[in-house]
């Protein structure tokens, strides 16, 4: 069994917020939209069972909860061009505090984690380290 790997989602919660995702119950949803090649790839390289951050974007700008990946990379149904895939997601837990932008930033050792170094980038991969770290700051006694 490969080990299971970190990412982070970004959303902008009028347009799909984490309640959302939580409202699609255990089937989930398809992570459709993501017109960026790396973006694009880092869903390639997801397993079924890797969790990722639910990051809201533009409105909150924190870390909002845990989503799981439930279905490996396929045509994004949302367009015809075959070059765009996606995976699906479903709800995992919520984090007892949200994460801030700020406290990211402000934390030495996430200096290099891609949400502040690749902002822009929709769907990102996190180090098990920053992993941690960030649901040791949302207050989770034990990282998933």
């Amino acid at each position: 069994m490969s080990e299971k790997n970190y990412w982070l989602f970004k959303s902008e919660p009028f347009k799909f917020s984490f309640e959302m995702l939580k409202a699609k119950g255990k089937d989930g949803t398809q992570w459709d939209g993501v017109r960026n090649y790396l973006a694009r790839n880092n869903m390639r390289a997801m397993q079924i069972g890797d969790l990722g951050f639910f990051y809201h974007s533009n409105e909150g700008l924190e870390v909002v909860g845990i989503a799981e990946v439930c279905a490996l990379a396929h045509h994004d149904t949302t367009t015809e061009d075959p070059r765009w895939e996606c995976v699906d997601i479903r709800y995992h837990s919520p984090v007892p505090k949200p994460v801030t932008l700020a406290d990211v930033k402000a934390n030495p050792k996430l200096e290099k984690m891609a949400l502040v170094t690749s902002m822009r980038l929709s769907v990102q991969p996190v180090t098990p380290d920053e992993w941690q770290e960030v649901c040791r700051m949302a207050g989770l006694p034990k990282a998933p």
